[in-house]
């Protein structure tokens, strides 16, 4: 898959086309990205998808943005998964909000991709004031010889698949919501960096993952699989938090205590699977405290793996 920062001044060929946030790349992404290739593949065309860094609300509301369910790389990994060929990076900043409708089309859509063929979702709006709406789309389609089409929700036992949806059952710490939104157990991945090296001192060593973004979308304690150390995954258990009982920084930290594993990996990047909620950060009075609490951690994950093994 090919991935281009910007839009260009005028599109090298015509493209099938579609547009969103993708964070996460739920299961209505993946029906919405299969319209997409397929169509692709009929009209011998790439399939094109055009997203946005940042997030438009982390642009227009920083402080009450959501917080976000894969990083950028995590995200181009998945649509590349999904078949698709080709991503522009769009940076969202002032003068692209600014963009009118008309714009959008003009500039956008048919001078800089070629648009031949536009799949969006049914409540997408684009341009200044969120002018732009389907109609629109259909009306100057016709006019500019591109087809629009628009996909409609996908309920999942009655439940619209929406990245708010996934947020909220990961906040309740309802991970089996969350996967069967997703189609996949929830995952963060991240290069594993140096720590402070506490958990040495305590007895159990961890992992590092250093996370893009700062407001994770879960925190607490976790049973865990870990890929990219081995053939297969490694077992472990995890806590994605701010770490009350050791500093007051307030910055998140996502650390692995990995089990049947004494190797550094320093450097390696690494896939988290939170595959069982143990319980919620808390924080303890003493370290003894905090040690106790992570044996009865370390010990709980045990327990589920035997009921619960990692099958590749």
């Amino acid at each position: 898959m090919q991935v281009f920062r910007g839009i260009p001044e005028r599109a090298a060929q015509s493209s099938v086309l579609t547009i969103g946030n993708f964070d996460g790349v739920h299961r209505g992404h993946q029906a919405l990205l299969k319209l997409l290739t397929d169509k692709a593949r009929s009209l011998a065309l790439p399939a094109v998808v055009l997203t946005f860094e940042p997030h438009p609300r982390e642009y227009f509301c920083p402080a009450d943005a959501p917080a976000r369910l894969a990083s950028l790389r995590e995200k181009l990994l998945l649509l590349a998964s999904c078949g698709v060929d080709r991503v522009h990076v769009c940076r969202f900043d002032a003068r692209f909000a600014a963009l009118t409708a008309d714009q959008f089309i003009d500039d956008i859509l048919v001078r800089g991709l070629g648009v031949r063929h536009l799949i969006i979702g049914d409540d997408f709006r684009f341009g200044v004031k969120r002018q732009g709406d389907f109609a629109l789309l259909q009306a100057r389609g016709a006019s500019h010889r591109f087809a629009v089409e628009a996909m409609p929700t996908l309920d999942i036992d009655g439940e619209r698949a929406s990245s708010s949806a996934i947020r909220a059952a990961l906040a309740e710490g309802d991970l089996a919501h969350a996967a069967r939104l997703l189609g996949r157990p929830y995952s963060i991945a991240g290069r594993v960096v140096h720590g402070d090296k506490i958990g040495r001192t305590l007895g159990y060593p961890t992992v590092n993952i250093q996370m893009k973004h700062r407001r994770p979308a879960l925190s607490g304690v976790f049973a865990v699989a870990v890929e990219g150390l081995a053939a297969e995954p490694v077992a472990g258990v995890a806590s994605i938090g701010v770490r009350p009982t050791i500093t007051a920084s307030g910055r998140p930290r996502l650390e692995v205590h990995l089990f049947d594993w004494n190797r550094d990996c320093y450097g390696a990047h690494l896939r988290v699977h939170f595959l069982n909620k143990q319980r919620d950060e808390t924080k303890f009075e003493s370290l003894d405290a905090l040690i106790a609490q992570i044996a009865r951690d370390a010990e709980n994950a045990h327990a589920w793996f035997a009921q619960h093994p990692i099958r590749p």
